[in-house]
């Protein structure tokens, strides 16, 4: 009987430090998607200065590198988490 109940306190713990790995990792993929995410929209903001600066485009145009270049770092921020 005193096997049998060290046998599932022994399963328990294993699962449990299981969980607790997985959460881990889980954490870390959301913290890299989040910092890809920040960096994207920086890098966004920067470029379309430059664009604006330059005056090499329209302002919509500008605008429009700015939103695909946001849209392009939420998915890469996607294919880091799932």
């Amino acid at each position: 009987m005193k096997s049998l109940l060290a046998v599932v306190t022994g399963l328990a713990l294993l699962a449990g430090s299981i969980n607790v790995a997985q959460a881990t990792e889980r954490a870390h993929e959301r913290r890299e998607a989040r910092d890809t995410r920040q960096d994207a929209r920086r890098d966004a903001r920067q470029d379309k200065r430059q664009c604006v600066v330059n005056d090499n485009k329209s302002n919509h145009e500008c605008r429009q590198d700015k939103r695909q270049a946001k849209q392009d770092g939420r998915q890469e921020a996607r294919d880091i988490k799932y």
